[in-house]
């Protein structure tokens, strides 16, 4: 992006659009949100990637797996909305995966930090809807976090089955006590 040489104001509502007709190029703060979430999913293929080698569970290497096909579809059009505005995307990192098939950690240890890493990816999701004043954007965000969601629960699910799932502290069930 070029530096403006003075300040521009928003002198109408279609500053805001992007559903139907023209759409006005991203904002700074838009390409910003666009590069970051970005660079999250290169992070997260790459572990993907990785862990999908070394992965000693065949159900938690097929939902790593999976996990690596959701990265790249998001990370696509996450690009296609860069792109359309002549603007470049991050590279990606996966050749610098070595080819071992050594598990350095435990399938537990890997899931966990996959599911970790997911719930992350909402937030910072959200974070992005936050500043995006195009609605088209707004809307590509809110479909991406319904997508990771739903892999997230999957992801708690295989943790569940494999008794891997911990409980984080809970407030007390001041309910349960009166009636004791």
């Amino acid at each position: 992006m070029n530096t403006p040489n003075e300040v521009d104001f928003v002198n109408n509502q279609r500053y805001l659009t992007g559903w139907l007709g023209k759409k006005r190029p991203l904002s700074a703060v838009e390409i910003s949100g666009l590069s970051f979430n970005m660079v999250k999913i290169i992070v997260k293929v790459v572990l993907e990637v990785g862990f999908g080698q070394v992965c000693q569970k065949e159900d938690v290497r097929k939902y790593i797996q999976r996990g690596k096909k959701l990265c790249e579809k998001q990370f696509s059009i996450l690009s296609n909305t860069l792109t359309k505005d002549g603007l470049a995307s991050p590279a990606s990192w996966v050749s610098e995966v070595t080819n071992s098939t050594t598990p350095p950690y435990s399938d537990k240890l890997m899931l966990n930090h996959i599911v970790i890493l997911i719930s992350a990816a909402i937030g910072y999701y959200g974070a992005a809807i936050s500043v995006s004043q195009r609605r088209d954007l707004s809307i590509e965000y809110t479909r991406l976090m319904a997508e990771v969601g739903l892999y997230a629960e999957d992801g708690a699910e295989l943790l569940i089955k494999h008794g891997w799932l911990e409980q984080p502290p809970l407030a007390e069930d001041r309910e349960t006590l009166s009636k004791k």
